[in-house]
């Protein structure tokens, strides 16, 4: 596939070990520096019809790619399409976060992807949001709390004060860094509601840090 070619044309052993550390050795990467990948990658965006279905076998080889910048490459095609997403999707969409799981993908399709599904079928939120908040995957549990990362004010805080509390206790990093982090976006479009929460529950240190920086 072209696109595939032209990444490994500009394959850079020095960025790749860089990167690699960076991610804590999970993945293997061509060093390709974002600004370049835009850039590698923009005449095979540009190509995409908007419109058109969403192409889930090109997702699938990108994501079996052993080089972090395909998935990287096979998230932005699904920004591009998002529209496109059908509820069924969100099976899809849970294959993606639990395979090569770590916070540079999860966060993306939770707060883009996920997000948008959950806008346009709010039935998924209890079938399957709230299922995921209690599920054994970390990956999973951190999605259902940063999918309304982007609503503003249309956040629906019944469902964000639910996920937070079933995960309220869970010494994991990456859900304490969560819980802060959504609450601090929200605190961005309603200060008085955050402030009450924080306030009225016992959340870790990490997480009030996270949650009162705009408080």
């Amino acid at each position: 596939m072209e696109i595939i070619n032209k990444f490994k044309e500009h394959r850079n052993e020095e960025n790749s070990l860089a990167m690699k550390a960076y991610m804590k050795d999970r993945f293997e990467f061509l060093g390709i520096k974002s600004p370049l990948r835009k850039e590698l990658q923009k005449e095979f965006l540009k190509n995409i019809d908007k419109e058109a279905s969403i192409n889930k076998n090109l997702v699938k080889l990108l994501w079996n790619e052993n080089s972090r910048e395909f998935q990287y490459l096979a998230m932005d095609y699904l920004v591009k399409v998002k529209k496109q997403l059908q509820k069924e999707d969100i099976t899809f969409m849970e294959e993606l976060i639990t395979t090569k799981s770590w916070w540079d993908s999860v966060d993306l399709i939770a707060s883009h992807l996920v997000g948008e599904i959950c806008k346009m079928y709010p039935d998924l939120v209890d079938e399957y949001i709230l299922k995921w908040s209690t599920d054994e995957n970390m990956w999973l549990r951190r999605t259902s709390i940063l999918y309304q990362l982007k609503y503003k004010g249309n956040l629906d805080t019944e469902n964000l004060e639910k996920v937070i509390k079933v995960n309220i206790n869970d010494k994991e990093f990456f859900i304490r860094k969560s819980i802060g982090w959504a609450l601090r976006e929200y605190s961005k479009t309603n200060k008085e509601w955050v402030r009450n929460f924080i306030n009225n529950n016992k959340l870790s240190s990490l997480s009030i840090k996270e949650a009162s920086k705009y408080l």
